[in-house]
């Protein structure tokens, strides 16, 4: 973990080692006000000396204005550092969620990769503030502070050490306990951001059902797991302040006893005893320092292993070495194809597909819900990979393709559709950032969108609201297939695609395919037999089996699930 989250320093290196030196710096001048403060009582006070004390005092007060100009400088870049790192670590996490495959991202909610990218990047943000800035002025300041004390009166320094050792023991508890409920509690961010999201993203349904009260009662109670969680974290972490006083009022009052005595003794003077008990408020307020960093750092390793987690993150879906650039033809073929979502460890969701499909051809699917429909097209633009056998696209194993190559060619319309905010044309320009206005009008004529656009006072300027709320399911859906024709591939799959149009525009929809990309491969899964029925082929799945594959006609007369499926449908229209 910590080697993973070390590596996004990077650029901020110089930045921390900054750090580093004006610390260890302005702990050097702040250790050495006390030994002069000494002198001004000894030697100036003392011996009546007005000169000792305009001497000393000066120079008391060049290296208090040093120390405040180490510490100002340390600050800067400390905070230039952490909040640099922070920054690289958010783009790590995020430019490694971009290579995930499909599989890779069913392992993690969304909520829970949001949390990630910020409670979790805050909260190691601030410990790495800590750990240049904290975890070197205050051992530093400790050792320095220890050995001037033990150079003035080596016995009665030996009290700091009995307080250091006491405070290790208590930070240590304290750390491996808290540790322990952390790891739990920022699970439960996850739970608690997903309660928020879900209710946000699905608003509309919430109200029309009336559940406010339901979710309500759902996110106080994620918030009140946290609540616990928090209140056993922090039961444990309360133990630091008195364990502090404790150590600071006990060192104090031993020190008082037992310098006291020295000093009537003639064994110490009284500017000596001043300087330790200066020296014991620098030692003190190290190991305060250091238990507040512990604290943070306690806090931040669970933060920290969920950030690793994202970024060691590997896709299981990679382009292979000297990967193919170039897809001949639309061609589709399934060799026997077995595929599980488990990676053969789980049910298999096809088994045994043995299909081949030409280049140009227009095929359906058709199947009842949960058939497999779109488990095996995701597997033509390797979304997925299969557990045996092999998905051929342009005569060539999908696993020899360049991943963005093959992408690139096949073009695919899902279930889900998303529109982005901004632009319509902003929106279809997704498909080809330097398509023109001119093919963005070609690719909505031919999904039937550029109808509905012109109405709109400003066209293909018109501004798409976060997720497409403010246009119909209807019109989504054809905004996402103009957006798919414009990377112009040589598959095109609509997975459910039309579900939202009516069947006259389902039918322009096809018409125009078929007229104007007649060499692109039209695969088109649905659940109306009418979107199909003009298919060339017809696949008609049954629980991950191929049932069927023939035209239209010939499953009318030969397979029973489709005939089904037809009579049914044609029947509801009759009565209609």
């Amino acid at each position: 973990m910590v080697k993973t989250l070390f590596k996004q320093i990077k650029q901020y290196k110089k930045d921390s080692l900054l750090t580093i030196f004006f610390v260890v710096v302005e702990v050097i001048l702040e250790i050495l006000i006390p030994l002069f403060m000494a002198h001004i009582i000894d030697d100036g006070i003392s011996n009546r000396d007005i000169n000792a004390v305009y001497k000393y005092g000066l120079i008391m007060f060049v290296i208090a204005i040093g120390t405040l100009s180490t510490g100002f400088l340390a600050g800067k870049y400390a905070a230039k550092a952490s909040t640099g790192f922070a920054a690289n670590l958010r783009d790590a996490m995020y430019t490694n969620i971009q290579s995930f495959s499909f599989s890779n991202i069913d392992k993690y909610s969304t909520a829970g990769l949001v949390t990630r990218l910020t409670t979790d990047v805050t909260n190691v943000q601030m410990a790495y503030q800590m750990i240049i800035r904290m975890c070197i002025r205050a051992p530093m300041n400790l050792i320095c502070a220890l050995t001037m004390a033990f150079m003035i009166n080596g016995d009665l320094s030996l009290i700091f050490v009995g307080a250091m050792i006491f405070l290790i023991v208590v930070l240590g508890f304290i750390m491996v306990t808290a540790t322990r409920y952390f790891n739990q509690v920022f699970p439960k961010y996850d739970d608690l951001n997903e309660s928020v999201q879900e209710n946000v993203v699905a608003i509309r349904a919430v109200k029309s059902f009336v559940r406010e009260d339901y979710e309500n009662n759902k996110f106080k109670k994620a918030a009140q797991n946290i609540y616990k969680l928090f209140v056993k974290a922090e039961a444990v972490l309360a133990l630091n302040n008195p364990a502090m006083m404790l150590s600071v009022y006990g060192c104090i009052f031993l020190l008082s006893w037992l310098g006291a005595q020295s000093v009537v003794g003639g064994s110490l003077t009284t500017g000596e005893l001043t300087t330790l008990f200066s020296y014991i408020m620098n030692i003190l307020m190290s190991l305060m320092m250091l238990s507040m960093a512990f604290v943070m750092i306690t806090m931040s390793i669970a933060s920290g292993r969920r950030i690793a987690e994202v970024i060691n993150e590997k896709s299981d879906l990679v382009s292979p070495e000297s990967a193919l650039t170039t897809v001949e033809n639309g061609a589709v073929d399934f060799n026997h194809v077995t595929f599980s979502y488990k990676h053969g460890t789980g049910e298999p969701v096809l088994r045994d597909i043995d299909l081949h499909i030409k280049s140009g051809e227009t095929i359906g699917i058709i199947g009842g819900t949960g058939s497999a429909k779109s488990s095996l097209v995701n597997l033509i633009s390797r979304l997925y990979d299969v557990d045996r056998g092999s998905v051929l696209v342009g005569g060539q194993d999908v696993r020899k393709y360049d991943l963005e190559v093959l992408r690139n060619e096949v073009a695919v319309v899902l279930q889900n559709n998303v529109l982005f905010s901004g632009t319509i044309l902003q929106n279809l320009r997704w498909g080809n950032e330097n398509a023109t206005l001119e093919e963005c009008e070609e690719a909505c004529r031919l999904a039937c969108a550029d109808e509905f656009i012109q109405k709109f006072p400003d066209k293909y300027n018109t501004y798409i609201e976060q997720g497409g709320t403010n246009v119909s399911g209807g019109q989504k859906q054809r905004l996402c297939i103009a957006r798919a024709l414009l990377k112009k591939p040589k598959i095109l799959i609509l997975d459910d695609s039309t579900s939202a149009v009516d069947t006259a525009t389902d039918a322009s929809i096809q018409q125009s395919f078929e007229e104007r990309i007649p060499d692109t491969t039209k695969i088109i899964i649905s659940q109306r037999i009418s979107s199909v029925q003009s298919a060339d082929r017809i696949i008609v799945l049954n629980d991950g089996i191929v049932d069927a594959f023939a035209p239209h006609e010939e499953l009318l007369e030969t397979n029973e699930i489709y005939r089904m499926i037809y009579e049914t449908q044609t029947k509801g229209k009759e009565e209609a």
